[in-house]
């Protein structure tokens, strides 16, 4: 069998399995596009591949401080963290930053150096920096895109500066060709075709077509709903838990 790669590929695929073109599935185009996002709009939410975990840069700008809040791509679903990318112990190469001042003076010569000198320098300039500069306080909604960071914004963020965000974005297809081929993506959309192609046919149920051929499509219906059903019960059930606030 060959590997699905597209939207295209993936529809065709689904149609199959379903007897097309032996049988006459029932489905319009546009309902078949609306099911495939139904359905990526599924997974995005619950299936663990769907999404996958990146640190995104986002730089300071004049409109970001005078709305006090930061506004994230449509694909972000989920915010972990927020990390200021400057502080005492940043690890920026500078000759201003404290590691590398330290580095320089105190360990020149590793071989005769005691590692534990500057592990416990370093455990305490990483206590001082978490008392100064406290972890980003913020708040977040995936339905407006806007990440608040509760904070003086005149004194603690400055424009063109840089803030890194630790968060879940939805993975694209089109980035990801292989998500196409993906089994339970492959059976949800299958199980969802079916439901709809009953729903299309119920009113015509107990009607003889020519060849003494009977639609029932309550029961096509039926096995749909059931089936779809029991992949989401699966795939909820089977999902690890993700440690986000989502709006």
């Amino acid at each position: 069998m060959a590997t699905l790669s597209s939207r295209a590929d993936l529809l065709d695929y689904c149609l199959r399995k379903l007897g097309s073109p032996l049988n006459e599935i029932n489905v319009t185009p546009e309902q078949l596009d609306d099911i495939v996002d139904t359905s990526l709009s599924f997974f995005r939410d619950y299936y663990w591949d769907g999404i996958e975990r990146m640190y995104l840069k986002h730089k300071i700008t004049i409109d970001d401080v005078a709305n006090k809040y930061i506004t994230l791509p449509d694909n972000v679903f989920g915010v972990t963290r927020v990390f200021p990318t400057t502080g005492i112990s940043s690890g920026d190469s500078n000759i201003f930053d404290l590691q590398y001042q330290l580095r320089m003076n105190d360990l020149r010569d590793l071989t005769s150096t005691s590692m534990i000198y500057y592990k416990q320098v370093m455990m305490h300039i990483d206590l001082i920096d978490q008392l100064l500069n406290t972890e980003k306080q913020f708040r977040w909604n995936c339905l407006t895109s806007k990440l608040y960071i509760d904070e003086n914004w005149l004194y603690k963020e400055v424009v063109d500066q840089y803030i890194l965000i630790d968060c879940y974005t939805a993975l694209n297809p089109d980035d990801a060709p292989r998500y196409w081929n993906d089994r339970w993506l492959k059976l949800y959309v299958t199980a969802a075709i079916k439901k709809q192609w009953g729903q299309n046919i119920k009113k015509y149920s107990g009607i003889t077509l020519p060849g003494g051929i009977s639609l029932n499509g309550q029961d096509i219906y039926d096995e749909g709903k059931s089936e779809l059903e029991e992949i989401e019960k699966e795939i909820t059930n089977d999902q690890a838990p993700l440690s986000m606030m989502v709006g």
